[in-house]
């Protein structure tokens, strides 16, 4: 696998599943897995050492509230790492965002916004970082964004029609 997509908890799935189809799109392999940098501190550290001397390349971590899940993870690998914080009820997500974004010197985290939106953009940033010795990858990357803009033209034109 290339990436590794660890959830804190079961219930962050639906954040990530948009991001996993991403990752099939693009045909990047990746392995899923529930654990926690609170509940899990074993597990966590288990997985990032096992997945990493498998061949792992980037890690996203998806975690809500404390959301320590990344900071974790980035403590444990020289790999990048993601982070995707998770919105809750308690504060709108700004917890997990700061939790997130907020890594101290030399154990860098790149955080992604809040969300479904933030999994799918840490998917892209995934494949995009792939991409960098897979021109494969990259040639995959320019299609999509192209066939954005291609979308983002026909809206227009729609748009324009009903004038």
């Amino acid at each position: 696998m290339k990436v590794v997509v660890l959830l804190g908890s079961d219930s962050d799935f639906e954040v990530i599943q948009e991001a996993l189809e991403v990752l099939k799109e693009f045909g990047v392999s990746f392995q899923l897995e529930v654990s926690s940098a609170h509940r899990s501190p074993e597990r966590t550290l288990r997985l990032v050492r096992e997945t990493e001397a498998a061949g792992a390349e980037v890690y996203i971590a998806v975690a809500g509230k404390a959301a320590h899940l990344a900071g974790v993870v980035a403590a444990h690998t020289v790999r990048p790492v993601i982070g995707v914080p998770v919105d809750s009820a308690a504060l709108s997500g700004l917890d997990a965002l700061l939790s997130t974004v907020q890594m101290p010197k030399g154990i860098p985290v790149a955080t992604m916004g809040l969300g479904k939106m933030g999994g799918t953009n840490a998917a892209l940033l995934a494949v995009e970082i792939l991409s960098l010795g897979d021109p494969g990858l990259k040639d995959k990357l320019l299609a999509y964004r192209a066939r954005m803009a291609a979308r983002v033209e026909a809206s227009s034109a729609k748009l324009r029609q009903k004038l």
